[in-house]
C-alpha cells in the first residue's frame, strides 16, 4: 500500500518540524564548534562520550529509525556506522563498546560532518515530499537535544581531568544576585501529576495519575555555592552520621571533600587564597550567590540533612512548580529528589525499537527534575523526568530543599 498524499494541515505540520530540524542540528554544531579536533575525541570516563560520537550517534538515530524504512531508495552514507554508532538498542543488533567510544580516532571528525549533511539533506527531502512519522521526527529532535546537554557535562569532565583546566567558553559569566531563602508552604491533597498535554513528551512521563501528598513546604530558591561551602567548613565531608552508607562509603573510597569541580584554596592546578569552581568559562572564583552544582544525590542528601531539611519527592516538585515565588526551576541546576526512577502506574514503553528508550532503566536510578544552564532552550518541562545513577556527579546537578509544615 502506498502512503496517502498528504494534506494541506500535514504539510504545514512537516514545514515547521522542517524548520525546527534544521535549528536543532544547527544547534549540535554551534556547540561542537569551538571544540579542536583533538578535543572532540575525548572520552574520560566510560559514562561519558566524545563529542565527535554524540554529532554522529543523533545522526544514526535519524537514519536508523527514520529514513531507512521511511525514505523510498534511500543509501546508508556508511553501513558500519550502524554498529559503530548504536548507543544501547538491542533490537538494532550488536554495537562498539561504551568505554571504547574514544578509541575511534576513525572516522575521523571531517566524515562524521559529511555524514550529518548526509543525512540532514534526507531528512528534509522526506519532510518536504512525504511527510509522516512526524511523532519520531519529534522523538529524534528531543533525543539530540538530550546530546546536547551531554556534549557539554562530558567534554567539561573531560576539560576537568587536564591540568590546564581550560575553558569551553572562555567569557565571564554574569554572576548570580542573591536571592532570598523562602520556604513555600503547599497544602498538599491530591494533584495530577505527568504530562498533561499538549505537545511533546517522553513516555516515562505518563500516564497522567493522582498522587496523596502529605502538606509539606519547599524552598523558592536552589542550594547556594556559599550554603555549600558552609558545609564543607562544619565538617560536612567528615561526618558519617549525615551520610547514607553507599554515600559514605563513596566519600571513603574517593577521597571526596567538596563538589566534583571545586578547586580548594591553595590547589596548585590555579593557586588562589580562596575556593574557586571550574566550569564552562574556566577557573573562576567562587560566587556565593551561585547555584551549587556538579552534586551526586548523595551530597545533596548529606547536605539537606545537615540543614534540617530533606530532598523533595518528584511528586512534591511537580505539585510545587506552579507557586508563587518559585525560582531558578529550569535554567540552573537539575534537582535531585528522594525519588526512586520508577514507572508511573499504567506505563507501557512505546512501540518498536524506541521501546528501549526509557523503560528498561527503571531501576538503580534517582531521579532529578527541572533543567540546568546547559538544557536547550524549549526542551523543559514541568513534567520532564531526568534519571542519574545516584553516585553521578559530572552533571550540572544541584539541590532544592524541603520540609515538613513548620509549627504555626
Amino acid at each position: 500500500m502506498s502512503p496517502s498524499p498528504p494534506t494541506e494541515s500535514s504539510s504545514s505540520a512537516a514545514a515547521q518540524l522542517a524548520a525546527r530540524y534544521r535549528a536543532v542540528r544547527a544547534h549540535t554544531e554551534s556547540l561542537a564548534a569551538p571544540l579542536s579536533a583533538e578535543d572532540q575525541a575525548l572520552q574520560s570516563m566510560p559514562d561519558a562520550s566524545p563529542a565527535k560520537w554524540h554529532q554522529a550517534h543523533t545522526t544514526w538515530f535519524f537514519e536508523t529509525l527514520v529514513l531507512g524504512a521511511r525514505l523510498p531508495g534511500y543509501q546508508p552514507f556508511d553501513p558500519r556506522f550502524q554498529y559503530l554508532f548504536n548507543s544501547y538498542y538491542e533490537a538494532l543488533g550488536p554495537r562498539h563498546p561504551r568505554p571504547h567510544r574514544g578509541l575511534l580516532s576513525r572516522p575521523a571528525l571531517s566524515e562524521i560532518q559529511a555524514y550529518r549533511r548526509h543525512v540532514d539533506a534526507a531528512m528534509l527531502d522526506l519532510l518536504g515530499t512525504n511527510p509522516q512519522d512526524l511523532t519520531l521526527i519529534e522523538l529524534g529532535l528531543q533525543h539530540e537535544q538530550q546530546h546536547q546537554e551531554l556534549l557539554l557535562t562530558d567534554i567539561l569532565h573531560a576539560f576537568s581531568c587536564n591540568p590546564l583546566l581550560p575553558a569551553y567558553d572562555s567569557a565571564a559569566p554574569q554572576p548570580c544576585p542573591p536571592l532570598e531563602m523562602q520556604w513555600l508552604p503547599h497544602p498538599g491533597g491530591q494533584v495530577e501529576i505527568g504530562h498533561a498535554g499538549p505537545g511533546f513528551a517522553f513516555d516515562n512521563e505518563s500516564p497522567r495519575h493522582t498522587v496523596l501528598l502529605p502538606a509539606y513546604e519547599i524552598a523558592n530558591r536552589l542550594v547556594t555555592c556559599g550554603e555549600f561551602a558552609d558545609f564543607i567548613a562544619d565538617g560536612g565531608y567528615q561526618r558519617p552520621a549525615l551520610w547514607l552508607s553507599d554515600g559514605w562509603a563513596l566519600v571513603q573510597a574517593n577521597s571526596w571533600q567538596h563538589p566534583a569541580y571545586w578547586l580548594a584554596p591553595g590547589d596548585p592546578r590555579a593557586p588562589s587564597d580562596g575556593w574557586q569552581v571550574f566550569g564552562l568559562h574556566g577557573v573562576r572564583p567562587l560566587d556565593r550567590h551561585a547555584p551549587v552544582m556538579q552534586l551526586s544525590f548523595y551530597e545533596a542528601a548529606a547536605y539537606a540533612d545537615w540543614a534540617g531539611a530533606r530532598l523533595p519527592t518528584e511528586f512534591e516538585w511537580e505539585a510545587a512548580h506552579g507557586l508563587p515565588g518559585m525560582a531558578q526551576l529550569s535554567d540552573q541546576a537539575w534537582q535531585w529528589t528522594r525519588s526512586a526512577y520508577h514507572p508511573y502506574p499504567g506505563f507501557k514503553p512505546m512501540a518498536g525499537a524506541v521501546g528501549e528508550y526509557n523503560g528498561k532503566f527503571m531501576v538503580g536510578q534517582l531521579i532529578l527534575r527541572g533543567g540546568s544552564l546547559a538544557t536547550p532552550a524549549g526542551h523543559a518541562r514541568k513534567s520532564y523526568r531526568n534519571f542519574f545513577p545516584p553516585a553521578a556527579r559530572w552533571q550540572f546537578s544541584g539541590l532544592r530543599l524541603a520540609r515538613e509544615p513548620s509549627s504555626p
